[in-house]
């Protein structure tokens, strides 16, 4: 293989699956130049997903790049649950949507559905407009519920939301790539990581439909936070946790 170099590169950079990396830093390159610069930048330190332009999520490929939060894939777990309340013809709202990974990847589930996305950041809601477009989604640009059109009050059968929910003080512990690379308001969730939640949670009810849920990823330990939160707001509120993602989700109801 006349490219060993780039496998070399990366296990020097500290890239544990340097060969995986290595081809698809091959397949996103226009020329050998070209390769030789998107090694240099993941062998810097970029996330992969920035240098290649893309992140896979649920299956789909979702376009991302500098500046935008890298969706997860523990959040594959708020799509299974997601996927199993959404139906054709549902409002979904996206909110604090990033790339809007979320959003889309429950549009793919769930054909029909009528899609939003919603987030202050400019820079991510530029990849998420290309990411929610196969899915006729709408994207809104504002903080929380601000961004949203006042026709969707009440309208709303489903809210997905992976807010920022690590706390301040352990941003300094996240990964070089996480805090050197994506923007700190997609991480940083207040003193205890909840402070965007509660925002969210407060004021759900008014947004929701008769019925409508609210989904929001969060930790283990924060759980009984959250839905104490969506309790105070008046929703119904339960938990679920998947061992295989490492992932926890609580799902709060709106009466009827």
């Amino acid at each position: 293989m006349d490219d060993v170099w780039v496998v070399d590169a990366l296990r020097a950079a500290g890239c544990v699956f340097a060969e995986e990396e290595a081809g698809l830093l091959r397949a996103a390159a226009a020329d050998g130049g070209d390769l030789r610069v998107l090694v240099a930048r993941r062998a810097g330190g970029e996330p992969l997903e920035h240098v290649v332009g893309w992140a896979e999520f649920r299956g789909l490929r979702m376009a991302v790049g500098e500046g935008a939060f890298v969706p997860r894939r523990r959040t594959e777990f708020l799509v299974e649950e997601a996927a199993v309340l959404a139906r054709p013809g549902m409002v979904v709202v996206d909110l604090c949507c990033g790339v809007g990974a979320l959003g889309a990847a429950v549009a793919d589930a769930v054909p029909g559905v009528e899609l939003h996305a919603a987030d202050i950041d400019p820079v991510a809601l530029g990849y998420a407009r290309r990411n929610v477009a196969p899915y006729g989604g709408h994207v809104h640009q504002g903080d929380l519920y601000a961004a949203l059109p006042a026709e969707l009050r009440g309208r709303i059968g489903l809210l997905v939301v992976n807010a920022p929910y690590v706390p301040t003080g352990s941003i300094p512990l996240l990964p070089v790539e996480a805090r050197e690379h994506e923007p700190v308001t997609a991480l940083d969730g207040g003193p205890d990581g909840l402070s965007v939640q509660r925002r969210v949670c407060a004021e759900a009810a008014g947004w929701l439909a008769p019925g409508g849920h609210l989904l929001i990823e969060t930790s283990a330990r924060q759980s009984p936070d959250t839905a104490s939160a969506m309790t105070g707001a008046g929703l119904a509120v339960r938990a679920a946790s998947s061992e295989e993602w490492s992932a926890t989700v609580v799902v709060g109801t709106a009466p009827r």
